[in-house]
């Protein structure tokens, strides 16, 4: 038989049978679960947790399949993690509604057996059919790593195959071992005694690992990390590369937002051809669904481009050492190193960062990070600050040197920055879990990405946002739709036909409360259909104004008209209420979905806005008092 695998889905009635592949992160293990099942993999999330589940089909052979699962990376059966504690319980069959595999193959770096050698020892304690597959031989081999296969074969008393994951075929061996399907146990029993254990693996490396004279230094990799770790010129090359990511995020992803944009906008006129133009239904169907696609479909670009760097800097080894080289800096705010990067990603869109958040193994820290992605500020408050800062900062030099508007612009990034800092260090300080979380990650040895894993990564990350995130936000924008629209004004009506709405008669009503921050009841009205997207409120309050026209000449009519009918203080206190406020459902939806818990979705929006109104309310009192 051939040993070219085969990804195609098996019909026979002959056996197929489960297994799972096992190891430390950064082994190759999703690598070589890519290589084996192609794209017949099904993405989905542990019950119950936000941990991914990927499983897989692979043909073996005419006579059997094999089901195979991807557990997440875990260094130890002790969990301290949600990965590792999914990890565990699965190969414990304590997972519910998860089978117990019948196989476990244990995924090891072949040039760091050091560390995966304990964790393959710890494996075999548990008494299951268990195969080694001894993974980046190539690399090995390149370092002058000399694996005696046979022999730590024999000592493990397990059968050690070698794979290269990057390979068309470097998963032959394993398929060859697989065909067999009389799987046992380990032969040998093992220490549990962690001492013991580090002992044995000492053994084993002395017994059946060489190295070369010539390569017993990891050379072109040691010369990396001199640089790249080095607190200076590490820095500089870090900065650099995080100020590529994030003008790539919104430099590479504006044509193709404008690209979707355009393609929403034809679907919407063929679509609502042939209804009504004043009827109920043509509303629904062009302001709440097709709006409502074109909010969720808006953001992808976005998702794939970050998602796209951050699996490149994954699969080349380098995330790991920018989190190390940021970590002192984020420790002393309450956060991780690991949370730079989502942090980053926010200015963006809170959306992208908050899921870039899986890559933080401690859930407080990953938790601390979620709730303050959405201080980060994000393209979508551009066009409030915008329209603001031209109508009521005059445009004048500070020092000679910079423009009164920039300086404010900048300082509002900066304010978002500095609250987002400062929360995480009282959300730290007021947990009960004082202990100080080190930051523990292998380093793992540099390598050039492989374009098949990238494009699966980023397939898969584009069904993940579609599926889980799109659902919520299609639906919550429907309901605003009905909120704005219901019930319609009379024919006699002449104000805009949002005041006559639920949102326009609770913008009211809401009044009465956002008075002590100078805030009018056309601002309320605007904040509510705003909720959908914050860059929405310039267009709403447009509406509520009767304004018409261009986007151009409605901006330029809108901010002459606020500026006339406005106090400095109102303004500076929606400037500020941006700053702070959740005013984004798509926002909260994400951290409803990656926490799975209403409750710190709802804890994130309370705090979001109190600080929004406590904010606000200084700025306004204040500005009032200083401009009287």
């Amino acid at each position: 038989m051939s040993n070219t695998l085969s990804h195609t889905a098996v019909d026979s009635p002959l056996e197929t049978r489960r297994i799972a592949l096992v190891g430390n992160p950064n082994c190759g293990k999703t690598a070589l679960f890519n290589l084996l099942t192609g794209s017949k993999q099904k993405v989905a999330n542990y019950a119950g947790v936000t941990v991914e589940r990927k499983e897989g089909r692979c043909k073996v052979s005419e006579q059997l399949s094999v089901q195979i699962l991807d557990l997440p990376g875990a260094y130890s059966l002790d969990a301290t993690s949600p990965d590792e504690a999914v990890t565990r319980d699965v190969l414990h069959g304590q997972y519910q509604g998860e089978a117990q595999p019948e196989l476990i193959i244990c995924v090891m770096d072949a040039t760091n057996l050091d560390l995966h050698l304990r964790f393959a020892l710890e494996l075999t304690e548990l008494g299951r059919p268990m195969i080694i597959a001894m993974n980046m031989m190539d690399s090995a081999q390149r370092q002058g790593i000399t694996v005696d296969i046979e022999g730590l074969s024999a000592a493990l008393g397990i059968p050690v195959v070698e794979t290269v994951a990057v390979h068309r075929h470097g998963a032959s061996d394993l398929l060859k071992q697989l065909q067999h399907n009389n799987w046992s146990i380990p032969t040998q029993t093992h220490d549990r005694d962690l001492e013991s254990r580090y002992h044995h693996v000492k053994q084993l490396l002395n017994n059946h690992v060489t190295h070369s004279d010539q390569h017993r230094s990891r050379g072109f990799d040691d010369q990396l990390d001199a640089l790249l770790l080095n607190p200076l010129t590490g820095m500089s090359i870090l900065a650099t590369i995080l100020f590529f990511i994030f003008q790539a995020v919104f430099s590479w992803a504006a044509p193709l937002m404008e690209g979707i944009t355009a393609a929403i906008d034809i679907l919407g006129s063929v679509v609502t051809a042939p209804l009504a133009k004043d009827s109920a239904l043509f509303s629904m169907v062009n302001d709440g669904i097709i709006a409502g696609l074109g909010n969720v479909l808006i953001f992808l670009p976005q998702i794939l481009i970050l998602f796209f760097f951050i699996l490149v800097l994954e699969e080349s080894g380098y995330l790991p050492r920018a989190a190390y080289l940021l970590d002192k800096l984020m420790f002393r705010a309450g956060l991780t190193g690991r949370a730079f990067i989502p942090l980053l990603s926010s200015f963006a869109c809170a959306i992208p960062g908050i899921m870039a958040t899986r890559s933080i193994q401690d859930p407080r820290d990953r938790l601390i990070t979620i709730l303050v992605a959405p201080l980060m500020t994000c393209s979508a408050r551009l066009p409030v600050y915008t329209l603001l800062i031209a109508a009521f900062i005059p445009r004048q030099q500070v020092a000679g040197l910079f423009n009164l508007q920039g300086v404010v612009l900048f300082a509002l990034y900066f304010a978002g920055i500095l609250s987002a800092l400062l929360v995480a260090y009282v959300m730290k300080w007021l947990q009960k879990d004082k202990s100080e979380h080190a930051l523990l990650m292998e380093l793992p040895a540099y390598r050039i990405p492989n374009i098949r894993d990238l494009a699966m990564g980023l397939m898969q990350r584009a069904s993940i946002f579609l599926r889980r995130v799109g659902g919520i936000i299609f639906s919550l924008t429907i309901l605003l739709w009905v909120f704005c629209t219901f019930p319609s004004a009379p024919a006699d009506y002449t104000g805009a036909a949002i005041d006559y709405s639920i949102a326009g008669r609770l913008g009211h009503g809401l009044a009465i409360i956002f008075a002590p921050i100078g805030f009018n009841w056309q601002i309320c009205i605007a904040l509510i259909p705003g909720m959908a997207a914050r860059e929405v409120a310039v267009s709403a309050l447009a509406t509520v104004y009767a304004m018409s026209g261009s986007d151009e000449l409605v901006s330029h009519k809108l901010g002459e008209l606020i500026s006339q009918q406005w106090s400095v203080p109102t303004a500076l206190s929606l400037l500020a209420w941006f700053v702070f406020a959740p005013q984004c459902l798509s926002t909260l939806a994400v951290i409803r979905r990656e926490t799975n818990s209403w409750r710190t979705m709802g804890f994130a929006a309370f705090y979001l806005f109190a600080l929004a109104y406590l904010a606000s309310l200084i700025v306004f009192q204040v500005s009032t008092l200083l401009l009287n």
